[in-house]
């Protein structure tokens, strides 16, 4: 059974003249990318007419043009339907991974309601943050039929977890270099050596996303206390604001002196989409998310991403399906496809000792 739960969103000045967001924008995208409405239409299953009167009544509503239409010069959206688009991009971006942890906790509700299954297996409980090569995993292993329950946690929530025997795997991720012993120390709250062992999901680039066009000449972290300069965080608790303090305490920057260093957002996606909406000027991530949202990246450092789990569950048939299929080459070409991933230690199980040389 899966469940899938998705934003939704309308825009109205009264309860009787609603305007569904879902189609308008999916035609305002298409003439977006078609420079043309008839052939927008056509693309989306819509007639001209229904097409143009759609445009219309959200016109109307808004009081505002939305498509500048022009005989012979196509067809361009107008500042406020950019607006639209990047504004459900960025509710999706925050959005989604709480969707889908709700609907992972929903399907095992209901299933405990359901007979047990014959084979007397019991979902695979995993909690991470939310990450490009995670979400890919986690499609994959729904597709070969593998119960999921997944929970998008902060790294620091998923290992604490782990040590208190509510999940199956807690994905964490540790920086490259000078800045792994401390933080692997924060982490060593949770983890035991000889409880406890590590699957290398990924190498990944952590750096600065930008606005489009870098308007402000942001180039290095001291850049962050000029005046004007807009930032956007991750929440206390995450890999990413760790790794944030850690950068600015090498930088000698304080970060009550950066503006908007107490505003956040849940995960690297919806940080680079609260910039890419014209609401910051600059925030910390992983490439990926950066290329995403066409936003210039400047990096800082490498990271390595891991699943720890009990060393006891390693000959768990679940867990040999996972690490079958993290260590394919079907799983590791999607990860190495992901810009600013590496996935040439991708299903690799490791020791503690061997991980952090501890």
């Amino acid at each position: 059974m899966r469940i899938q739960i998705t934003p939704h969103w309308g825009v109205a000045q009264d309860v009787d003249h609603l305007v569904d967001t879902t189609a308008l924008l999916t035609l305002l995208a298409a003439i977006q990318e078609t420079g043309a409405i008839a052939q927008a239409a056509r693309s989306v299953g819509l007639s001209y007419r229904h097409a143009w009167g759609q445009v219309k009544r959200a016109e109307d509503l808004f009081g505002y043009p939305l498509v500048n239409a022009g005989r012979g010069r196509g067809s361009t959206l107008t500042p406020l339907a950019e607006k639209l688009i990047w504004a459900d991009r960025r509710i999706a971006a925050r959005l989604s991974p709480l969707l889908s942890s709700l609907a992972s906790e929903l399907e095992n509700e209901l299933g405990r309601t359901l007979p047990q299954r014959t084979d007397g297996s019991a979902a695979l409980r995993l909690h991470a943050s939310h990450g490009f090569a995670v979400a890919a995993l986690v499609e994959k292993l729904e597709a070969a039929s593998l119960s999921v329950e997944l929970r998008y946690r902060n790294s620091f929530e998923s290992v604490s977890a782990l040590a208190r025997g509510e999940c199956d795997l807690a994905g964490f991720h540790v920086p490259i270099g000078e800045f792994e012993a401390p933080a692997v120390k924060r982490y060593m709250k949770w983890l035991k050596p000889q409880t406890h062992s590590l699957v290398h999901l990924a190498v990944r680039t952590q750096g600065l996303f930008v606005a489009p066009g870098n308007p402000k000449r942001i180039r290095t972290l001291a850049d962050l206390q000029r005046p004007g300069v807009r930032f956007v965080n991750r929440p206390e608790g995450s890999g990413t604001r760790m790794l944030t303090e850690l950068l600015l305490n090498q930088a000698g920057v304080v970060p009550a002196e950066i503006s908007g260093y107490e505003s956040t957002e849940f995960t690297h996606a919806a940080v680079a989409a609260y910039i890419a909406s014209g609401m910051a000027d600059v925030g910390i991530g992983v490439q990926t998310a950066a290329q995403r949202f066409g936003l210039p990246f400047i990096p800082l450092v490498r990271e390595r991403y891991f699943f720890a789990l009990p060393t006891a569950s390693l000959n768990r048939p679940a867990m040999r399906t996972v690490l079958d299929l993290m260590q394919s080459p079907v799983y590791r070409s999607s990860v190495s496809s992901l810009v600013g991933y590496e996935a040439g230690e991708t299903g690799r199980v490791l020791s503690v000792t061997e991980a952090f040389d501890r």
